[in-house]
């Protein structure tokens, strides 16, 4: 069995591909020439299994989604009070490039452009690297490949930086920058001249999503802390002045980049990129605010929905009955999309022949609607394999145990029952 979630992702970006609005960020000029019908998109759960689609292998700069990594860098070397020193937390309700400071001086936030710069001359030195070096080094581990710098993307932000360096001189001006703020804000614009896929920003965002461990290596690379520290800030903060919007409608801690990148983690469960150059008046992407908003309402992704997610779904397996020829799988927890991904990941391992397969759902307190659509697509295809179904579900939750092509199921009320009887045949 495959599991259906690519098929699902493509239908996604094909119904939103469509989207025409937005113009490409032309105040950079090598932004300009972007192919603005370029569309990706890529999902990784919280065990590192990732998912994309459409143009995944084509790379553009992170620009602003730089901006949580390097404040994830920051706080983890420096710690949040010597931070918060500097940057505040709260949502400008301004653009991303406004000239301005709160009241105490500080910049608002670390996802804005003063804020963002103040975090750049945060990084502490090292001996003949710079700063923006030290981020790239640091993304690449995030990212599991070595990232590169796009040199020419770089030369056109600097050559037409006017506003960024009005930002460094004030910063400077009120004691927030210590050094040359020309050196500083080069360097903020190198970091973002960093070459990603999607793929690569969900392999970063999946760090976030488990807390600061690398799902891939197991290695811790952000404190607890750290992490929730950067998610906050980037749920009421990370999409400017469309923040308010964004937590309505879409609910995941996010990030974008005027490259037409969109970086999304729901801690516990997904980090979910996409990419579409087009850009609407607040410098997001057009069709990847489509894709985010179809994503969480499709998905039960809203962070204000709240019911959690376990990291397991099947608590045990194993072959019974004759031959050992039934293949019995008893889940327990709830089957929202996470749980429903990892059992589709673990039933498609099974092998293509004629068994009989059992699933005892008498354990599962929760079944979410995104969970049941993608488990009764996973039960058609077993069945198309050659499979025959047999079904623990005394509350019979599941539509009848009628999956959308109108196939019937057996239906067992217990466990034992069912081991007896396929015994006896």
């Amino acid at each position: 069995m495959k599991t259906p979630l690519p098929d699902y992702l493509a239908h996604v970006i094909d119904a939103c591909d469509t989207d025409n609005r937005g113009n490409l960020a032309d105040y950079i000029p090598e932004l300009a020439n972007a192919n603005p019908n370029r569309l990706a998109l890529a999902l990784s759960t919280v065990d590192g299994e990732i998912y994309s689609v459409g143009d995944d292998e084509i790379e553009f700069t992170i620009q602003s989604m730089s901006k949580p990594f390097t404040y994830a860098y920051v706080l983890q070397q420096l710690g949040i009070d010597a931070v918060l020193e500097k940057v505040g937390v709260e949502p400008s309700g301004e653009a991303f490039n406004e000239i301005s400071l709160g009241k105490d001086r500080r910049p608002k936030n670390p996802m804005i452009n003063s804020g963002a710069i103040t975090t750049h001359s945060l990084i502490p030195p090292k001996e003949d690297v710079s700063g923006a070096e030290i981020l790239r080094q640091f993304m690449s581990e995030l990212a599991g490949r070595e990232l590169q710098f796009d040199d020419a993307v770089y030369e056109s932000e600097v050559k037409t930086a006017y506003r960024n360096l009005s930002i460094g001189y004030m910063l400077r001006t009120v004691g927030i920058l210590e050094s040359n703020p020309v050196d500083i804000v080069n360097g903020y614009i190198r970091q973002c001249a960093i070459l990603v896929t999607v793929k690569d920003l969900v392999r970063m965002g999946s760090v976030f999503a488990n807390g600061g461990v690398d799902p891939k290596t197991g290695k811790r690379l952000l404190n607890r802390a750290v992490v929730r520290q950067v998610l906050s800030v980037m749920m009421s903060c990370g999409m400017y002045d469309a923040a308010g919007d964004w937590l309505t409608t879409v609910g995941i801690p996010a990030k974008s980049g005027v490259a037409g990148g969109i970086l999304g983690v729901l801690p516990g469960q997904v980090s979910i990129a996409a990419f579409s150059p087009r850009l609407d008046e607040h410098g997001n992407s057009v069709r990847g605010i489509d894709i985010m908003e179809r994503l969480s309402r499709d998905m039960g992704l809203h962070l204000m929905e709240g019911t959690p997610s376990a990291q397991t779904i099947v608590q045990s397996h194993y072959r019974t009955g004759k031959d050992a020829s039934l293949s019995v799988y008893v889940l327990r927890g709830v089957l929202k999309f996470t749980e429903a991904e990892m059992l589709l990941r673990t039933l498609q391992c099974e092998p293509d022949d004629n068994s009989s397969i059992v699933i005892d759902l008498s354990q599962i307190s929760l079944i979410h609607d995104v969970g049941k659509r993608m488990f009764l697509e996973g039960i058609d295809r077993l069945i198309d394999d050659g499979h025959s179904l047999l079904l623990v579900d005394p509350e019979q939750r599941l539509d009848n145990a009628r999956t959308h092509k109108d196939r019937v199921l057996h239906v067992y009320q217990n466990l034992e029952d069912l081991i007896e009887k396929h015994k006896e045949l």
